[in-house]
């Protein structure tokens, strides 16, 4: 467990200051980016101890827990089912030892994938329903970030602490490695035949000032964070420079539950619609609030790109990596489907 104090800057002019101690609990680039939000003391940990958790929030006010996995290679290296299983058990421990220490607001950190991602999916608002994936898709990212909602609604019947759940679109920024960032990894973009997959995503320091914001400003419940504009398939093969490879549902799905079932692939294949498919937010709560993105999903995209550069994901790894761990289901199914497309064009061409 590490321990670090930080001194962090506000990134919002106005509005009400937090006082007392801020403390952000959860490894990666992501928890890295929410210290920088806060104007006070900030305290960062990996994890709240087991024994005696909520000594380690003593005079802490404002307790941000990041779930979500901002780092796919720890995630994979460690197992899925394992990884979803400590994740659970973490948000469990650090609501409850946050309730015990008297921390005034937890602000807790998923994702937009708990809304699905589907054919034509509308944009997803504040209010909308949980996705409850089939018992066979629980055991990946979107199975532990249900299970940590579900978590955070049974604490958000007692009164204290006012608890707030942001739910990202697709993350970008510095040391960011998820599925989504690792479908641009790919040799080529997969696209599902009839799908127009729109893209929306947000920079990690939006998130922070948005958390920062919803303490200021007494928001509790789920918010939604995204930045305002979408880009269309066109846009982003155009900034990419990526040639998209289109294949039916059947044939990408099916790939990648046989990939899943002989355990090269370790997520659920379901989780590869979230690459396929949009999964749009609107920030209804914040936006109408006063909050405002400052990266613009075009923005984001150019942070993205020019972190993936030089990096190949095929096959399941990344080439070149000598301990890489294999993609979650979305990149792998990407690397392999995409490249054996390619590879049997190739081969018909050559028969012709």
């Amino acid at each position: 467990m590490i321990s670090q104090v930080r001194s962090g800057r506000s990134r919002r002019a106005g509005g009400a200051q937090s006082g007392g101690d801020v403390v952000v609990v959860g490894p990666g680039a992501l928890a890295a980016a929410l210290t920088t939000a806060w104007d006070g003391p900030v305290r960062t940990l990996d994890a709240l101890p087991e024994r005696e958790p909520a000594t380690a929030l003593a005079g802490a006010r404002v307790l941000v827990l990041v779930a979500h996995p901002g780092d796919l290679a720890t995630l994979v290296a460690r197992g899925p089912a394992d990884e979803v299983a400590a994740t659970i058990a973490q948000a469990q421990r650090t609501l409850s030892a946050a309730r015990d220490a008297g921390v005034a607001h937890v602000v807790v950190v998923t994702s937009a994938v708990v809304h699905g991602a589907w054919l034509d999916r509308p944009v997803i608002h504040d209010g909308d329903d949980l996705h409850h994936p089939d018992e066979a898709d629980r055991g990946g990212l979107v199975g532990g970030l249900l299970g940590v909602e579900a978590v955070v609604a049974r604490a958000s019947r007692r009164r204290t602490p006012l608890l707030t759940v942001l739910r990202p679109a697709a993350l970008v920024g510095p040391g960011i490695d998820t599925f989504v960032t690792r479908h641009f990894e790919a040799p080529r973009l997969l696209t599902v035949r009839g799908a127009v997959r729109t893209w929306q995503f947000v920079h990690v320091d939006d998130v922070a000032a948005a958390a920062r914001f919803a303490v200021d400003h007494g928001l509790t419940g789920p918010l939604t964070v995204g930045a305002p504009d979408v880009l269309t398939p066109a846009q982003v093969e155009a900034a990419s420079g990526m040639r998209r490879i289109e294949l039916a549902a059947t044939t990408a799905f099916g790939t990648a539950e046989r990939l899943h079932r002989v355990g090269v692939l370790p997520a659920p294949a379901s989780e590869l619609a979230y690459v396929v498919y949009p999964w749009t937010v609107a920030s209804d709560g914040l936006v109408s609030a006063g909050w405002e993105a400052r990266w613009s999903s075009a923005a984001c995209l150019d942070v993205l790109l020019e972190g993936v550069q030089g990096r190949l994901g095929v096959a399941g790894r990344r080439v070149g990596a000598r301990d890489a761990a294999a993609l979650g289901a979305a990149g792998a199914a990407v690397a392999l489907i995409g490249t054996a497309a390619v590879w049997r064009q190739a081969r018909g061409r050559r028969r012709t």
